[in-house]
């Protein structure tokens, strides 16, 4: 990883950007996916945008895309991107979406981008740095107890009946629940407004990015099981603002 990563990172997300304000609160082509989530002309404009880009500068890194799928995917550098991660909030003109690039070095997420292109919202997070909120740098609070953390997912229906359960268990425990927001939940977590994010289902162009960037503001994410998220994890995800509230989550999930 390098600064000149860096700065290709902000640059894929001005492309998507510049390819996504257009259609935002715009009549627009939509369809449902095998999975019946929603993807618009947008996402798959966004994404083909920053592709177009890493085929130009970076022909030997991987790159794996929600709207279009792995292409050398078992390199050792591989781009990860979500061009609209929150679409039905983009559909709904809500602007709590956001643009997710991420690299990944040895299987490992090792720099990330949240952009919101309406907001103009940009964290930014790599191995090693401190992380940014439109270069500005940013830190988690300290919260250590469930009982005082503020909790945040984005929906019910990502869970499967026992993770839901599980679930459950944490949020009555909870000081209070927010619900809905997709990666802006990461973004307020990592700037110290949210204390802990709870998660299933999700893929890794939905988590990679989210890494670097609640990591660099000292905070911490890991699987249900305690373990560091990587190109293998299941999809199982916490985001804590407090290293120290992981193991007690890991805990009452279990």
């Amino acid at each position: 990883m390098t600064d000149q990563d860096l700065e290709l990172a902000g640059r894929l997300a001005d492309a998507a950007s510049a390819a996504i304000r257009p259609f935002f609160r715009k009549p627009f082509a939509m369809e449902a996916k095998a999975d019946l989530s929603p993807v618009t002309e947008a996402d798959r404009a966004a994404e083909a945008a920053m592709r177009a880009i890493l085929a130009e500068e970076r022909p030997s890194d991987g790159v794996i895309g929600e709207e279009y799928g792995p292409d050398r995917a078992d390199a050792e550098r591989v781009w990860v991107l979500d061009p609209i991660d929150g679409t039905r909030s983009f559909v709904a003109g809500r602007p709590i979406f956001g643009t997710l690039v991420a690299l990944i070095e040895g299987g490992k997420p090792v720099v990330g981008l949240i952009h919101q292109p309406i907001s103009g919202e940009r964290w930014l997070g790599a191995t090693g740095k401190p992380s940014t909120l439109n270069g500005a740098l940013i830190r988690t609070r300290p919260c250590e107890v469930i009982g005082q953390a503020h909790l945040a997912t984005t929906g019910p229906g990502y869970f499967t009946p026992e993770s839901w359960t599980a679930f459950e268990r944490v949020r009555v425990a909870a000081r209070d629940t927010l619900w809905g927001g997709d990666c802006y939940n990461y973004g307020l977590l990592a700037a110290g407004h949210l204390d802990l994010v709870i998660e299933d289902g999700l893929k890794l162009y939905d988590f990679a990015a989210l890494v670097p960037i609640v990591e660099g503001a000292g905070g911490a994410m890991r699987d249900w099981q305690g373990g560091p998220l990587d190109m293998g994890s299941d999809g199982k995800v916490i985001a804590a603002g407090d290293a120290r509230l992981i193991d007690v989550t890991v805990a009452a999930l279990a």
